[in-house]
C-alpha cells in the first residue's frame, strides 16, 4: 500500500555515476516548403511492403524482481473527479492503410487535433469533433522532399503541437526495404492549421534504423530519441539529436546534434513541455530511461547550434524507485480473451510521452511503463507510473504507484500520462482480461489525494473485438495530450477492436478535464 509521506519516495542519487559526453555528430538536413496547403496535395497511395510494420528489438534484457510490488494500489478511491467531454472514433484500419500496431498518437492546438496512425493523417475540430481532413497518408506532406520520406516505407508517425510557437510537428521515419537508407522526416506548419503548409525537413541516418522515434518540444530544440538498429540488425545503442528548433520553425536550413549512446541505453524518453511557463532559462532537455528494476536514469542534453562542439549529453543520474518486473518478461504477455493471441506490453521500456510542466515552485515530469501484475490475482499486466521532481537540481521521486495488480484479473497496459496545470494527473491504457475484450479507460489523481495513489477509472469505450494472428503487435504506444487554450482539458487517444480480426483495428479519441480545473 503506497504511503502518503513523501520521504518514503525519495530517490537515491547516485552522483559518481555521472559522466559529461561531448563531440556530437551534426546532420545538415535537406528541406523544402509544400507549394500547397496539406489538404490541397494529391494523396499518396499506400505502399508499405507489409501489413505488419518491422519491429526491431535488442536481445532480451528483462527487468525481473522477486520482491513485492511495494506501490501497488491495494485501496479504491471515488471515481475519478473528471467531466467528460467529446467521446469519438479516430482513424480505423480500412482509413489509414491497414497496418499493425497503429502507433496510435494525437495531440490539440489551438484549434484543432490531429491523430497519426501507420500511416494515415486527420484532423478534426477541437470543439465539436468534426472532421476537418479526412485521413490521408502522411507520406502526401513528404512528398516535395524527395528521397525515402516520398516515397519509402514510413513508419511510427507522431503528431504533436509547438504551443510556444502555435505550430504542427509531424515526424515519421522513412526506409528502403533493405533499410540500406533511413530517414527521419518532420514537417513544421507555417500557422496553427494543421491541414496548411509545412517547412519540411529529411534528416539522413545512413543504413541505420532509427527505430521507436519519441519527440519532445523543448524552448531551444526538438529531441528526437531512437533506438539504432545497423541494416535492420543487432541492436548498436540509443541515439538521441536535437533538431533546430529555431531556424526549421524559421522554413531555413537546419542540422540537428546527436550523441550516440551505447547497448547500456534503450528507450530514451525526452521531457516534452506542457503548459505556459518554460523551463528556467538555459534548461538542459531531460531525458528518462528504465535501468534495472529498482531504478530509472535521468539525462540532460543541452544543445548548442552555434557552436556544436560545445553540446553536452550528461548523466546518469540514478533514481530508486519501487521494484518491479517487466511486463512480458517472464511470458506473462497480455491476454485477450479466447481466442485471442498474446500481446507484447513493451514492458521493457517508458511509454510515450515525458510530460514536463514548470509550476514555477518546482519542475515536474511523469512517466508510465508496463509491469508484471503482483498479488494473488496475478494480472498479466499493471501500469506503474512517477512523478520525478526537481530534475534540474535534486531529482526525486516525488511519488509513485501502481494501477492494478494486488487481486486484480485485469491486465492493463500501453498507458500515457499527463498533468494540467493544477497539478491534476490522468493515465490512460488498455485493459483486459479472460472475460473482457480489450477497451479504454483512464484513471487520476489531484494534488490532495495521497502520494502514489490513483481515483477509481472511468471508462472511455468498451471493446467488442479481439485481435488475432497480428504478430503479438499492439500500440506501439497511446498519447496523452492537454489543451494549450485552457491547459486544463486532456486528450486520450488509443486503439481498440470492434469486431474480431487481424488487421481491422479502430482508434478512439476522447476529452475531459477535472472539475476543479478551469
Amino acid at each position: 500500500m503506497c504511503s502518503g509521506l513523501a520521504l518514503l519516495f525519495l530517490a537515491m542519487i547516485s552522483a559518481s555515476a555521472q559522466q559529461v559526453q561531448r563531440n556530437p555528430i551534426v546532420v545538415h538536413a535537406t528541406h523544402a516548403t509544400t507549394p500547397l496547403a496539406f489538404r490541397d496535395m494529391t494523396p499518396v497511395p499506400w505502399h508499405n511492403a507489409s501489413k505488419v510494420m518491422p519491429e526491431h528489438d535488442r536481445a532480451p534484457h528483462p527487468h525481473i524482481s522477486s520482491v513485492p510490488d511495494a506501490v501497488s494500489q491495494s485501496v479504491a478511491l471515488p471515481p475519478v473527479s473528471t467531466s467528460p467531454l467529446l467521446n469519438f472514433d479516430g482513424i480505423t484500419d480500412a482509413q489509414g492503410g491497414g497496418f499493425v500496431p497503429p502507433d496510435t498518437n494525437a495531440s490539440v492546438g489551438a484549434t484543432q487535433v490531429v491523430e497519426t496512425v501507420n500511416v494515415a493523417y486527420s484532423v478534426y475540430d477541437k470543439t465539436t469533433g468534426t472532421q476537418i481532413m479526412a485521413p490521408t497518408n502522411i507520406q502526401t506532406l513528404y512528398t516535395p522532399l524527395g528521397g525515402q520520406c516520398a516515397k519509402g516505407n514510413l513508419s511510427d508517425p507522431i503528431a504533436t503541437y509547438d504551443k510556444a510557437a502555435g505550430r504542427w510537428l509531424i515526424t515519421a521515419i522513412a526506409f528502403n526495404n533493405t533499410f540500406t537508407i533511413n530517414n527521419a522526416c518532420v514537417a513544421i506548419s507555417t500557422s496553427s492549421d494543421a491541414t496548411g503548409t509545412f517547412h519540411l525537413y529529411q534528416f539522413a541516418y545512413g543504413t541505420t534504423v532509427p527505430d521507436y522515434p519519441k519527440l519532445g518540444v523543448w524552448p531551444d530544440a526538438y529531441y528526437l530519441t531512437t533506438n539504432s538498429f545497423p541494416l535492420g540488425g543487432a541492436f548498436t545503442g540509443a541515439e538521441t539529436c536535437a533538431l533546430d528548433r529555431t531556424n526549421m520553425l524559421a522554413g531555413n536550413k537546419a542540422k540537428m546534434i546527436c550523441f550516440k549512446r551505447g547497448t547500456a541505453d534503450y528507450s530514451l524518453m525526452p521531457a516534452d513541455l506542457d503548459g505556459t511557463t518554460a523551463p528556467p532559462a538555459g534548461s538542459p532537455n531531460y531525458q528518462l530511461e528504465l535501468a534495472t528494476s529498482t531504478t530509472l536514469k535521468l539525462f540532460k542534453f543541452h544543445a548548442d547550434f552555434i557552436v556544436p562542439a560545445n553540446s553536452t549529453f550528461r548523466g546518469p543520474t540514478t533514481l530508486t524507485v519501487a521494484a518491479y518486473t517487466d511486463a512480458c518478461a517472464t511470458s506473462n504477455c497480455i491476454p485477450e480473451p479466447s481466442p485471442g493471441e498474446k500481446l507484447d506490453a513493451l514492458g521493457d521500456r517508458l511509454m510515450y510521452r515525458l510530460a514536463y510542466r514548470n509550476f514555477g515552485t518546482h519542475e515536474a515530469l511523469v512517466a508510465n511503463h508496463s509491469i508484471k501484475g503482483s498479488g494473488t490475482g496475478k494480472a498479466a499486466s499493471s501500469v506503474r507510473w512517477y512523478e520525478v521532481r526537481s530534475p534540474g537540481s535534486f531529482p526525486v521521486i516525488f511519488q509513485q504507484g501502481t494501477v492494478g495488480g494486488g487481486t486484480s484479473s485485469v491486465a492493463r497496459w500501453m498507458g500515457s500520462i499527463a498533468m494540467d496545470k493544477n497539478g491534476d494527473i490522468a493515465l490512460g491504457y488498455s485493459k483486459s482480461s479472460s472475460t473482457l475484450k480489450p477497451s479504454i479507460e483512464y484513471v487520476g489523481r489531484v494534488p490532495t489525494d495521497a502520494l502514489g495513489m490513483m481515483e477509481s477509472p472511468k471508462l472511455i469505450i468498451t471493446g467488442t473485438g479481439v485481435q488475432q494472428s497480428s504478430f503479438n503487435r499492439w500500440g506501439d504506444y497511446s498519447s496523452m495530450a492537454i489543451d494549450p487554450a485552457d491547459d486544463c482539458t486532456f486528450w486520450y487517444a488509443q486503439e481498440y477492436y470492434k469486431a474480431t480480426g487481424s488487421f481491422n483495428f479502430a482508434t478512439r479519441l476522447a476529452s475531459f478535464k477535472f472539475t476543479t480545473c478551469h
